[in-house]
């Protein structure tokens, strides 16, 4: 049921590992939109916990992201 309603679809018979970095990048990309959102609305809120915690959270996954792309040469 998770994977009928999960933004990101489950990737399968992935032999090649520069693939397989491809669909974790595209996977960040999806998780890192929605967390904006969660930070967003946590602003709007002024919920300083959230918004710190997704602030750093964010930062981390960028961070992430950005040494996956370096790999990648993307």
């Amino acid at each position: 049921k998770y994977l009928e309603i999960s933004s990101i679809k489950e990737s399968t018979n992935v032999h090649d590992g520069y693939i397989a970095v491809d669909e974790i990048l595209k996977g960040f990309k999806t998780i890192l939109l929605l967390q904006r959102e969660i930070l967003e609305l946590s602003d709007e809120m002024n919920d300083e916990g959230t918004n710190s915690l997704m602030s750093d959270y964010i930062t981390e996954q960028e961070k992430t992201v950005w040494m996956y792309a370096a790999f990648r040469n993307k």
